[in-house]
């Protein structure tokens, strides 16, 4: 079994009541959710003209390979109706794979870990909040740390 950490994001409808239900609908797919991350509002990254976002990281455990977890996290996103309308644009779901134990991939589908999380506090704030010694596999960096370099950029 492999420890993974997957980002959650809505911001159309129940919010809160479409990541519980991303969050039951992996459970029902064999990956087990080992601990979740408050709820957390934030602003809309890239395209800010949308509703505030709620926002959860979620750590799991599974025996799925990369690639097979990110295709039951698209297809969880299917099962609750996303539309992709634009790029980062409004969504009822969103599921990122943020991280996989210490894999490093560059595949057209799938980057690990995650090319940007180290700029969006609406990731590093609730990961840092259930895995703040986790250490990110390429920066070298605690998931403590790259929270704290970031909101001293924001700060500054």
């Amino acid at each position: 079994m492999s420890i993974a950490y997957i980002a959650l994001g809505s911001n159309l409808g129940d919010k809160e009541k479409n990541l519980r239900r991303a969050l039951l609908l992996l459970t029902q797919q064999g990956v087990e959710v080992v601990r979740v991350s408050s709820f957390l509002s934030t602003e809309p990254y890239g395209v800010t003209d949308q509703p505030q976002f709620l926002n959860a990281v979620a750590c799991v455990r599974t025996s799925l390979a990369p690639l097979a977890l990110l295709d039951v996290l698209l297809a969880t996103e299917l099962a609750m109706g996303r539309v992709r309308l634009r790029h980062w644009g409004e969504r009822n779901i969103d599921l990122d794979l943020l991280l996989y134990e210490d894999v490093v991939l560059d595949l057209p589908r799938l980057h690990l870990p995650h090319p940007d999380m180290q700029n969006r506090d609406f990731v590093l704030l609730p990961l840092a909040e259930i895995a703040p010694e986790l250490k990110h596999p390429t920066l070298q960096k605690t998931i403590y740390e790259l929270k704290e370099n970031l909101m001293n950029r924001e700060g500054a």
